[in-house]
């Protein structure tokens, strides 16, 4: 199986999104990840453990969410969203990641923020959210995602890929592991040729045959 491209979103700097005018809206996300020393059943390294969430629609994203850019500062809207569905965390702009804009009908800016804890400060990152105002409502979860694959190939990370995503989550979530240094480019994109693949394969069951 050949290695898909990486999916590439046009991205901007932070200074370039703050001058975009009053037509664009802006969405704050954050990821969560910490170096994760452990092994699955003893010998597939963990490596790190990044944090998404399930939402309410059933899909998958960062938790964060929309920030009125007349009422907040980017940092101070994204801090109150977290507040609602983790109930622990502040983020500054030092975790400043990038800001990407979105195509489609609605013009949407989207930032991502990342912070490195422990893997101690991320468990009660995980119980504080179990407790958070939204937790059962928009928020039904954390989960953690799987950076590695399984000898079948599938296993793991190409099938974490293959679940549905909101809106800009799958490409932050590529992005940010690419630049971070966290799986090569070349282990991504066959992690995504491989999900690729999987829904191709899973959509033409659903078809009738051609005759």
């Amino acid at each position: 199986m050949s290695a898909a491209a990486l999916p590439e979103l046009k991205q901007i700097s932070r200074v370039e999104a703050m001058r975009l005018g009053p037509g664009w809206s802006h969405s704050c996300h954050a990821m969560l990840y910490a170096a994760n020393p452990g092994q699955l059943f003893g010998r597939i390294p963990m490596r790190f453990s990044v944090l998404m969430q399930m939402r309410f629609d059933g899909l998958l994203g960062f938790p964060g969410g929309f920030v009125d850019r007349r009422f907040w500062s980017l940092e101070d809207g994204l801090n109150r969203v977290l507040g609602l569905g983790l109930g622990c965390l502040r983020l500054t702009e030092a975790d400043y990641l990038s800001s990407h804009l979105t195509e489609g009908p609605q013009r949407v800016v989207a930032h991502l923020y990342a912070r490195q804890l422990t893997l101690e400060q991320l468990h009660a990152v995980e119980i504080s959210a179990v407790h958070s105002r939204d937790h059962g409502l928009e928020v039904l979860g954390l989960v953690r995602v799987p950076l590695y694959t399984q000898k079948d190939r599938m296993g793991g990370f190409p099938n974490f890929l293959s679940n549905a995503f909101i809106s800009t989550a799958k490409c932050q979530l590529l992005f940010a592991l690419r630049v971070l240094h966290m799986m090569p480019e070349e282990k991504l994109a066959e992690a995504l040729a491989a999900a690729t693949e999987k829904q191709k394969k899973a959509l033409e069951k659903l078809l009738p045959a051609s005759s």
